[in-house]
């Protein structure tokens, strides 16, 4: 049997389409959800509706007249979906252009009295608790629509540069960064785990040794770099940090392209291009969620983004950073030392005082660095590259990888990392070895810097953190 509601001769449109392009005259039908009733002493009632197309709502006036407004239609709940027929007409009220004047009303579920989301406002933070529900709401249907434009730009920007999209898996045995902080996968029963010499006989597992979720897919990306010049991934990563912090996730989605023959300066010009390209279409494309961001969220961040799209970034050296930010005057929770990690206080003074703009910093020590990032002549640095925007800091790490296989095997010596478990890339500095370059960027950060959330847990749909796995 045909659903009643999709039998409807009128053409099924959405909200956004209704709102901003259908035709005066034209006989529409919308379905969604309601967002808002009142009634007229008139004898009609103005319906807002909303489909999560767009941010905003599309008026619906239903008049008494049609058979069910009393009986379900003047009783209409927020949170209830319907489904709406009728003709678009010019609204005369005010921020609209267009309305629909309703033939026919369907309800389709019902929200009783209970529904969460009623008008007040909420807290991003109760509202993780809703986390089914949440979507529905102006902010978080924004910040949805604005990760979707994003995550189709990222694919957009790199099948054009030629790179060839590849899935790395998500199952490895491989700690790509060497700090252990990996979620273990394993079948083993952990009530009765079987030992061997004293020791878990991983033998017995499923996967015949120690498995892990990835952390990163760079390190595969660059076997697919290393045959077919160009490629990328973008998936779910995963890290065992017991981080409670506004900007860590347990479970996030690592952009990561891999290029060979690029060194360190085509990489560097690889992601400012990159992050330009996701600014101009996020900028273009979602310029309703945006205005919402600018005026609900985080006020002036859209001069903020267009500054970075529009100026060039800058390039400095770890070491020129510790120089300025030394002699700086300024008095900073974390220390300035050459040799250790520069913290987000550093990053925004350069990026917010000193450059006022955005800025690559490269050459780091090698000290703090990956065994996998290509060792420079000078025996202290790596050529590692961070891309630092202003109210941020980091965005985008990088490096151009090691190539040349003595070098890396004594990298991988100093970090004490078993050279048996790493035998494939080991290989790929064996056979036909060439110069390559790639970075990651984690695609939560950027959406949260994109739209000012302040909390990271804000930009994913389904935020993994220590002690929370719901939904």
């Amino acid at each position: 049997m045909e659903d009643s509601a999709c039998s409807n001769a009128s053409k099924w449109v959405s909200v956004s389409f209704a709102r901003d392009s259908a035709s005066i005259g034209e006989s529409i039908q919308i379905r969604g959800w309601v967002r808002t009733r009142r009634d007229s002493k008139g004898g009609f009632s103005f319906i807002e509706v909303n489909d999560g197309s767009c941010l905003g709502n599309l008026q619906v006036i239903a008049d008494a007249s049609l058979p069910n407004y009393s009986s379900e239609i003047s009783s209409l709940s927020v949170g209830s979906s319907i489904v709406v027929s009728g003709v678009v007409k010019a609204s005369e009220g005010q921020g609209q252009s267009r309305e629909l004047a309703a033939a026919s009303v369907e309800l389709v579920g019902l929200a009783p009295n209970d529904f969460p989301l009623q008008k007040k406002r909420h807290s991003f933070e109760k509202l993780r608790e809703w986390a089914h529900l949440r979507p529905r709401t102006n902010a978080f249907g924004a910040v949805t629509r604005v990760r979707n434009r994003l995550s189709f730009s990222v694919h957009q920007f790199f099948q054009e540069e030629g790179f060839n999209y590849v899935n790395t898996p998500i199952i490895t045995a491989s700690d790509c960064e060497g700090a252990g902080q990996m979620f273990r996968v394993t079948t083993l029963p952990l009530d009765n785990l079987p030992t061997k010499n004293g020791k878990v006989d991983h033998e017995k597992d499923f996967f015949g040794k120690p498995a892990f979720l990835t952390v990163s897919g760079q390190l595969e990306a660059e076997i697919y770099a290393t045959s077919m010049g160009k490629c990328y991934t973008f998936g779910p990563t995963f890290r065992a940090e017991n981080s409670n912090t506004s900007r860590h996730l347990s479970e996030f989605w690592m952009i990561e392209p891999e290029a060979a023959f690029f060194e360190l300066p085509d990489n560097m010009l690889l992601a400012e291009r990159f992050i330009k390209r996701l600014l101009t279409d996020v900028l273009g494309d979602c310029s309703e969620d945006m205005q919402f961001f600018e005026e609900r969220v985080q006020p002036g961040i859209l001069d903020a983004l267009r500054m970075v799209m529009n100026k060039p970034f800058e390039h400095m050296t770890y070491t020129e950073a510790v120089d300025i930010l030394t002699a700086s005057g300024e008095k900073f929770e974390f220390p300035v030392n050459w040799g250790a990690d520069l913290q987000a206080e550093h990053e925004r003074y350069l990026t917010e005082k000193h450059i006022c703009g955005p800025l690559i910093l490269y050459n780091y020590p090698k000290s703090i660095k990956p065994f996998y990032m290509r060792c420079n002549d000078d025996g202290r640095t790596v050529a590692a590259m961070d891309v630092l925007v202003p109210h941020v800091g980091e965005i985008v790490g990088g490096s151009q990888r090691e190539e040349r296989l003595p070098v890396l095997l004594e990298r991988m010596r100093e970090m004490n990392l078993d050279e048996k478990e790493y035998w494939w890339y080991i290989e790929l500095r064996k056979y036909g070895s060439v110069p390559h370059s790639g970075f990651g960027l984690g695609f939560e950060r950027v959406v949260q810097w994109v739209t000012g959330m302040t909390n990271i847990r804000d930009c994913i749909p389904f935020p993994r953190t220590p002690g929370s796995a719901e939904f």
